[in-house]
């Protein structure tokens, strides 16, 4: 039998020198740039209107909580004027609730406890779910197994009795409900930080690090972490909205600290007169309102920005 002929491949052909023209004259390909995913990302979240509008709304709150008491220096427990006092009076701009405190007051203070609550008891969800959800999805086996089944104790548990039961236990302060809110509220962020160290874990650059000795910790912290961020980021964003809600609904039912207005309080104090004084309820709902939605934009727009598919749209 007659063995094939091999077919040769054609190659393309070589630009030819025009004749006379040096080697040196001939201008190289211009470098292909390569943007910083970091710069790219926050061109991306810039364009977002949407998140720029939950910033400007969010950054108005904050300036409203942190300067307010500077340029309206007040006690929100005193009493301003005469109980039940409609708003647009010279005494009280946005009335009065029911024992005569002013609700421009305590609006403005009650927000200091409200974000500081919110922005800590996020933080510490997010450091507890980032901490059991590295350890489980790296090391895998039974580890992964013991993990798991503590974060599936704490899913099925009643977020909200729970944190009940925890600052009825230890008496209602800010430094209770914000570990209440932290303990319970830690899970979802395991999950999701499992699932990125699993689909990392066993990539080439884990690999590489781990050939040259580098020490689990190293690999945990410093090589997989940075990578897994950008979802984890978006988490913690929405995770401070949810804070938000939760404290709220803690001093709704009268568990919040009766010593440090807050948002929450200010709602839950004059439940029974919503009725007879709409705006000691309506204003500071439309705090909390305001604020969650500019934390959930401000989520959304991280999250279009940092997600490499949603980028591509």
């Amino acid at each position: 039998m007659s063995q094939p002929v091999p077919i040769p491949r054609r190659t393309p052909p070589l630009r030819a020198v025009p004749a006379g023209v040096p080697l040196a004259a001939i201008e190289p390909a211009p470098p292909v740039k390569v943007e910083n995913p970091t710069v790219e990302a926050l061109r991306m979240f810039a364009r977002n209107p949407s998140a720029i509008a939950g910033m400007l709304m969010l950054a108005a709150v904050l300036l409203v909580a942190i300067a307010g008491p500077w340029l309206y220096p007040a006690d929100p427990f005193e009493i301003r004027a005469a109980p039940m006092t409609p708003p647009l009076n010279e005494d009280a701009w946005l009335g009065t609730d029911y024992l005569g405190r002013d609700v421009l007051t305590t609006l403005i203070y009650g927000g200091r406890a409200t974000l500081l609550v919110g922005a800590v008891a996020a933080l510490l969800s997010v450091l507890i779910g980032i901490s059991v959800g590295a350890l489980a999805g790296f090391y895998g086996g039974p580890v992964d197994k013991l993990l798991m089944r503590v974060t599936e104790f704490f899913q099925v548990l009643p977020a909200l009795l729970f944190a009940m039961v925890v600052v009825t236990l230890f008496s209602p302060t800010l430094v209770t409900v914000t570990l209440a809110i932290g303990v319970v509220s830690w899970t979802g962020t395991a999950r999701l930080t499992r699932a990125e160290f699993m689909r990392f874990r066993d990539l080439e650059f884990v690999r590489a690090e781990r050939s040259i000795g580098a020490r689990d910790a190293r690999l945990i912290w410093k090589v997989i972490l940075p990578n897994a961020l950008p979802p984890l980021v978006v988490s913690a964003t929405l995770a401070v909205g949810a804070a938000i809600l939760f404290e709220a609904g803690l001093s709704f039912l009268g568990l919040g600290d009766p010593n440090q207005m807050s948002w929450g309080l200010m709602i839950g104090s004059s439940r029974q007169y919503v009725l007879s004084t709409w705006w000691a309820v309506a204003f500071p709902g439309a705090a909390i309102f305001v604020t969650v939605l500019a934390v959930s934009l401000i989520g959304d727009g991280l999250n279009d920005a940092l997600n490499p598919k949603l980028r591509e749209r």
